[in-house]
């Protein structure tokens, strides 16, 4: 089943349940998909692309929440916190802060790579494994702990 078409099940499912905020977040991500296909990249192809879209999307909410948290609008946070829970439930798991590591050391052994080597050889391997499945800013940081030692 395509993203698209488990969009459309979820937004009449969420129309029926009468949950606004999921509706609306449901109704964001449509918008999002058909905003893709109009741009001219054509419908989306894989769920590497459908990925992207939805990572792209959570990032925007997990900016907009730090900016609201710092600004001390906390109501409207918490509502982009709830927004990202819901795109997060289309994602695929995202791997935590050990398998990274745990990942990084096997890709540098792979490469032969080692500990204070260099990050610009190491983090291009990395990312080209691990997109998609966790954020590149744990990866980078994982990155950097593994080349400190």
């Amino acid at each position: 089943m395509s993203l698209k078409d488990k969009i459309n099940e979820e937004l009449k499912n969420a129309m029926k349940s009468g949950d606004k905020l999921r509706l609306e977040t449901i109704r964001s991500i449509r918008a999002g998909i058909l905003e893709y296909e109009k741009s001219g990249k054509g419908e989306l192809q894989n769920e590497t692309d459908e990925q992207n879209l939805l990572n792209s999307m959570a990032k925007k909410r997990k900016e907009a929440m730090d900016i609201y948290r710092t600004a001390g609008r906390n109501d409207l946070a918490d509502k982009e916190e709830r927004e990202l829970a819901i795109i997060s439930e289309f994602l695929p798991k995202q791997l935590s802060n050990d398998e990274i590591a745990l990942k990084v050391g096997e890709i540098a052994a792979a490469n032969s790579i080692a500990k204070g080597g260099e990050f610009s050889k190491l983090m291009p391997a990395v990312m080209r494994e691990l997109k998609g499945k966790a954020d590149g800013a744990l990866i980078k940081k994982a990155v950097e702990e593994y080349l400190r030692g």
